[in-house]
């Protein structure tokens, strides 16, 4: 395996995000749990190092439900990562929040069904050892200091990003029906999306700090008249705002705080000294 000495942050995206870097290096690395989406990609981003990887592979294989997110967290955490940033398209509940929305979410709500949301479930593992079962606290899902350095690299780039909202993730591939939209929508619900868990929860679990960053690329069906979202409008807005996002993110990577040393939020001591069965990366 490659030097991964001094990897301290994660993001998860796609490829836009990392390709036009100089000097990156390509590592595979295997998990417990089984591959992650792809090989991590490590660059240097404003004098530090960062670990990056295609939440849904590099060519866009994998729909939303058979992401491994289990293996997708644990690799970045093996290779150093102990911050993660997870930018996600996703759709906007109100009219306000139209395409080309920036908002960082303080809270989600998981409508999903099928995902493995926990490294703790009692299972064997394959290569030896078996996790106690383990309860965490997730009340705020994400890292507050990570929110309020997105939120300030939005503003440093004249984006002036939405502060907190909730985000709910459904199963997918598919789209949500109106009436899903209206009730979404109906319960104070901001952006809705695909990818936003079981991210948070794993990340919380590993005491990863985790920030999540959610473009707005449609109104949902129950937000807007007409036919509702399509896979070609996504793409056409998600391609038009990459830049933007990308100097966010990049600007996010110099704000966050030294791993090492200044990470004092309930994200690092989140198992609290907790046996939890298994070593952790």
């Amino acid at each position: 395996m490659a030097n991964t000495e001094n990897v301290e942050i994660g993001v998860i995206g796609g490829s836009g995000f990392y390709s036009f870097l100089d000097d990156v290096t390509e590592i595979q690395v295997d998990t417990p749990y089984g591959p992650p989406s792809d090989s991590l990609f490590l660059g240097e981003v404003a004098g530090r190092r960062v670990a990056f990887l295609p939440r849904h592979g590099r060519g866009h294989h994998l729909p939303p439900h058979r992401i491994n997110y289990r293996a997708n967290l644990w690799a970045l955490r093996s290779v150093g990562a102990r911050q993660v940033l997870g930018p996600c398209a996703v759709g906007g509940l109100r009219p306000e929040y139209g395409p080309g929305t920036l908002l960082v979410p303080d809270q989600f709500v998981d409508r999903t069904q099928t995902r493995a949301q926990t490294f703790f479930d009692g299972v064997p593992l394959a290569g030896g050892g078996t996790p106690n079962v383990v309860h965490v606290s997730l009340a705020d899902p994400y890292c507050p200091a990570g929110r309020e350095v997105a939120l300030a690299a939005a503003r440093g780039r004249d984006w002036e990003a939405v502060d907190g909202g909730t985000l709910v993730v459904i199963e997918g591939p598919r789209f949500s029906t109106r009436a899903e939209s209206l009730w979404y929508r109906a319960q104070g619900w901001s952006v809705v999306g695909m990818t936003g868990h079981p991210e948070a929860a794993l990340a919380r679990e590993l005491e990863l700090c985790y920030t999540s960053l959610t473009l707005v690329t449609d109104l949902d069906a129950g937000a807007a008249a007409g036919e509702g979202v399509s896979h070609d409008e996504v793409l056409r807005v998600f391609a038009a705002n990459v830049d933007r996002l990308r100097g966010v993110l990049f600007d996010a990577v110099a704000g966050l705080p030294d791993s090492s040393s200044s990470r004092d939020c309930l994200c690092a001591s989140a198992l609290g000294g907790m046996d939890t069965g298994i070593a952790l990366p």
